[in-house]
């Protein structure tokens, strides 16, 4: 999920091209009825279902390109039964969802928390992965405003999150060191930094409030997201696997048995850092 232009489709096509060097399969469904092109393979497709071309075509509707994203929402959300058999049965089953970037989807209207409702009852784990684009983040007063958009979701759908900064390979190396304190920000210091900036004393009140409630709870944090760093990657990867549990009802591999333990090993030496395992 995220705004859109934050990188939702280039990072489901980064994940796919990291877990195939993993030997991980991880499938990919577009939800997004506007999308034009990706660079990866789908295993369903909303516009087979519905397009907002279509929608907009319609002289018995007349829809704009908002209006008609929703009622595309709307109409999927009435048929779930294609996702379903869309999806068919794979053991360990792991998919991301291509999801569209309008904010109202996530906050006043009921569809994303159907479409969540509906995949718990077909016994999926769902983590939100919340995305925002760091080039958007490196000022204090923007960084506040994506940080409410992440909460409104988290808020509306209601499961476990993870809200990245992607696009982090495209920074200065001066905008990365000035983001460092937006990824695990103290809100209260970065208010008095810019307290002199505002000038209304209830603009500044709300503010503050609104700090205080990130702040204090903890709600909300980032991470780092840069295509280019396996590393990092990685770090984001395992914190979506420890959130839906991914891999813990794995079957345990025994050692072969050829692999016999070596005799007379001293374990007691071994702990106490006497003998190189």
């Amino acid at each position: 999920m995220g705004p859109a232009g934050s990188g939702k489709s280039t990072y489901c096509s980064t994940m796919v091209q990291h877990s195939e060097t993993l030997n991980r399969s991880v499938q990919v469904v577009n939800l997004d009825p506007a999308a034009e092109h990706f660079d990866y393979p789908v295993m369903a497709d909303i516009r087979e279902l519905i397009q907002v071309d279509d929608v907009m075509e319609d002289d018995s509707l007349r829809f704009g390109p908002n209006g008609g994203l929703v009622f595309c929402m709307e109409y999927f959300a009435n048929n779930f039964d294609w996702l379903e058999e869309s999806l068919g049965h794979v053991e360990d089953d792991y998919i991301l969802f291509d999801c569209p970037g309008q904010i109202e989807l996530y906050t006043h209207l009921p569809v994303m928390r159907q479409l969540v409702e509906q995949l718990q009852q077909w016994e999926f784990r769902v983590c939100g992965v919340f995305l925002v684009d760091s080039q958007f983040m490196v000022e204090s007063f923007k960084f506040i405003s994506g940080v409410m958009a992440a909460l409104s979701a988290m808020v509306s759908l209601e499961i476990p999150q993870v809200n990245i900064m992607t696009k982090m390979d495209l920074l200065s190396p001066k905008a990365k060191k000035e983001i460092e304190k937006y990824l695990d920000p103290d809100m209260y210091s970065m208010m008095e930094d810019n307290s002199d900036t505002i000038r209304s004393t209830k603009f500044k009140k709300l503010t503050q409030a609104i700090c205080g409630l990130i702040d204090d709870y903890s709600m909300v944090r980032f991470l780092p997201f840069d295509r280019t760093d396996e590393e990092g990657i990685n770090i984001v990867l395992q914190h979506i696997d420890f959130s839906i549990q991914y891999g813990e009802d794995l079957e345990f591999k025994e050692p072969k048995e050829n692999e016999e333990e070596p005799a007379n090993l001293n374990y007691d030496e071994i702990f106490q850092g006497k003998v190189d395992s």
